[in-house]
């Protein structure tokens, strides 16, 4: 079985992932899903990674409304221009993303589009029939709240933080720059979802916002604190990824500001918080076609998948001064500084395609099992309790040991089966450690603690556990130090 066919029956069995939801509706509705008990730890813990990244790096959170009035979205430019260009088979009817199609496809007028399709020859992948004309899609998502207001569900978190400007701007006492993000639901009417939870209709993004006046740009302290940082860059019109040092991505010209180039490092350092394998990752810069009218610049992380191949799992956009301009003339509010509108560096992940391609990039094989090596502290189930056996008392010091350490950590207790074979439920869902109480346990008050990824074993007395294991999964101590 391949990788990826081993990932998504994985992912079904074990309750990470389920779907389309709701299932047992005629099987659900393409590009909604259901993340089951495993799937939504693993979620809550990338999610944390990021929370506790941003605000390492000082952005504050917000959460705003996930609805917002049409004019909201006027202003953004979503109504007009979020489309995606989408062909109908003229034979099965079937509908497909023009960009799906063609690799590489960067050209957007339609015409043009479809003279391309017909010169390369390009067929329905569902029954090789031809294609009809080519034609625009918005991806808004709207309903209707009171009796006839026409609303809009947000298709990212961005817009909704940037309505808060003023409100912000007093909070940081006048002061530039300051950041914030937000970690929330957001819906895109995605016309043919067909890459699972990679592209949905309903998921969750995680957001930073940097506030910026343009002439601080370029003279940004943390670029400095951070400059021996290396990030492995693809430029645009390149092949080869190249380590470039954070310090030097403004010399090189492979960025334009400082504080762009921070924002960067920033998104790429949570990235490598969550346990994602180095040479897996890297960091490519939009061409210039692929960029939104008014980005200057535009870089994503992308993991190499076994299903997609590169997969992009966080975006960094400079959106220029284009967004507060734009609601400061649509509401007639002041959102600027001494007549001169901030620029906007964002930070944008996708946390269910992030936590998905984390679970398939966490996916290992040898002889003697198929398991989930995920980084210290990053497991679904941080801990195991087992009894050798439900008697002679060793079932009850267990269920103390399991008592104690679930105020504080995800545990499960398991006294099912031979230990052997708990051993293997537990390293098929990355559990950290597996904790056995034995006899030796009932006279010596002390346990065994078994580590995933080495299968080593040692002995810990019951009075020193918790913080032994809350020393491991924060990673100031090792297990082969123990």
């Amino acid at each position: 079985m391949k990788v990826e066919d081993k990932v998504l029956d994985l992912a079904k069995r074990r309750g990470f992932v389920w779907g389309p939801s709701p299932n047992i509706y005629n099987g659900g509705l393409s590009g909604f899903y259901d993340w089951g008990p495993l799937g939504k730890l693993l979620k809550n813990k990338v999610e944390g990674v990021i929370r506790k990244g941003f605000s390492a790096f000082d952005f504050w959170e917000v959460e705003c409304p996930t609805i917002m009035p049409k004019e909201v979205w006027q202003a953004s430019g979503h109504l007009s221009n979020f489309v995606d260009y989408i062909v109908k088979c003229k034979k099965c009817n079937s509908s497909y993303r023009v960009d799906h199609l063609i690799e590489g496809l960067e050209e957007k007028d339609p015409e043009k589009v479809e003279k391309i399709i017909q010169h390369k020859n390009v067929r329905c992948p569902s029954c090789k029939g031809e294609f009809g004309n080519v034609f625009p899609a918005n991806l808004m998502m709207k309903t209707i709240i009171g009796l006839d207001q026409e609303v809009f569900l947000r298709p990212e978190t961005a817009t909704t933080t940037y309505l808060l400007f003023p409100e912000l701007f007093r909070f940081f006492r006048t002061k530039v720059p300051f950041g914030v993000f937000q970690i929330g639901k957001a819906y895109r009417n995605e016309i043919s979802p067909r890459q699972g939870v990679f592209r949905t209709r309903e998921f969750t993004q995680a957001e930073a916002q940097l506030f910026i006046l343009k002439n601080q740009e370029n003279n940004f302290t943390q670029f400095q604190e951070y400059s021996d940082e290396i990030l492995p860059l693809l430029k645009y019109g390149s092949e080869k990824i190249e380590k470039i040092k954070l310090g030097e991505t403004i010399k090189k010209k492979f960025m334009k500001k400082e504080a762009y180039a921070f924002m960067v490092n920033v998104a790429y350092s949570l990235v490598q918080n969550m346990g994602f394998d180095k040479s897996k990752i890297r960091i490519r810069q939009h061409n210039p076609a692929e960029l939104a009218f008014y980005a200057d610049d535009a870089w994503d992380i992308e993991v190499l998948t076994e299903r997609y191949g590169w997969f992009e799992i966080c975006g960094v956009h400079d959106r220029t001064d284009y967004d507060l301009k734009q609601h400061a003339k649509f509401s007639k509010t002041k959102m600027d500084i001494q007549e001169e509108h901030p620029q906007i560096l964002e930070i944008a992940f996708g946390l269910e395609r992030t936590t998905y391609v984390l679970l398939e990039n966490s996916l290992m094989e040898d002889k003697e099992r198929d398991w989930l090596h995920f980084k210290q502290g990053m497991a679904p189930i941080d801990v195991a309790i087992f009894p050798l056996m439900s008697k002679d008392g060793l079932d009850d010091l267990a269920k103390e040991v399991f008592k104690d350490l679930n105020k504080e950590f995800v545990c499960v207790y398991d006294e099912s089966g031979s230990i052997g074979r708990r051993y293997r439920r537990m390293d098929e869902v990355g559990t950290s450690f597996c904790i056995t109480i034995d006899h030796d346990s009932l006279k010596n008050k002390d346990v065994t603690i078994r580590e995933v990824s080495s299968m080593k074993q040692i002995r810990v007395k019951i009075e020193n556990l918790q913080e032994t294991i809350r020393d491991l999964l924060n990673k100031r101590t090792e297990f082969e130090e123990l």
